[in-house]
């Protein structure tokens, strides 16, 4: 089946699990990643039933706290 994984275009088995992508995928820090299979959530405790279809688009997505740092300067 042909699968579009992180804008590549990838042909893997029939039947193959989101949770099984990911290990396919070496995807760093599996525990927090998000996944949307045809731009819908994948809930992380369905990875593992969530069965791709041909024609699939998957995306992987890492959300980082933090912020800027703001820069002062002295206009004196």
């Amino acid at each position: 089946m042909r699968l579009t994984v992180a804008g590549k275009t990838k042909d893997l088995e029939d039947g193959i699990t989101v949770a099984k992508l990911i290990e396919l995928e070496n995807v760093e820090t599996p525990e927090y990643v998000t996944v949307t299979v045809n731009d819908e959530f994948v809930e992380s405790g369905d990875f593992g039933n969530t069965v791709l279809k041909d024609g699939d688009t998957v995306e992987f997505l890492y959300f980082m706290g933090g912020g800027s740092i703001a820069q002062h300067t002295d206009r004196d």
